[in-house]
């Protein structure tokens, strides 16, 4: 097994999936998958196999739980200060500032609909 990018799944915990999935298309500008999988509610963000990185989903159920303690998601988006900027249209709040990164780039932290730290990465041109 490759040791290189071993995470290939997230579970973003929600309360109200309606609600997650307006904020998370307008925001993100993506379309979701709404399925059930194991009972649980799901909404899958876009993945294409043959392309490097893992991807997500807003799961809804009994063991899911919105927080913004424990692991932090980065999702990769093209402007920090744009997705900053339809993240607080939609009711989303910031939660830290845009920061270099250095080399790395740019990141940000925001709180979704529900309640979760959601981090933003934007790549330096070439990155």
């Amino acid at each position: 097994m490759s040791k290189a990018n071993p995470i290939r799944f997230v579970e973003i915990p929600v309360v109200d999936m309606d609600r997650a999935v307006t904020f998370y298309e307008a925001v993100f500008g993506f379309d979701l998958e709404l399925q059930t999988i194991d009972g649980y509610e799901m909404a899958l963000f876009p993945f294409d196999p043959a392309a490097p990185g893992a991807t997500a989903a807003l799961a809804k159920g009994d063991v899911y739980r919105p927080a913004q303690l424990g692991p932090i998601v980065y999702l990769a988006v093209d402007s920090i200060d744009a997705t900053l900027h339809r993240a607080r249209t939609q009711g989303g709040k910031t939660l830290y500032e845009k920061k270099s990164a250095g080399d790395w780039g740019w990141v940000a932290e925001i709180e979704d609909s529900e309640g979760n730290r959601i981090a933003l990465h934007e790549a330096r041109a070439g990155g």
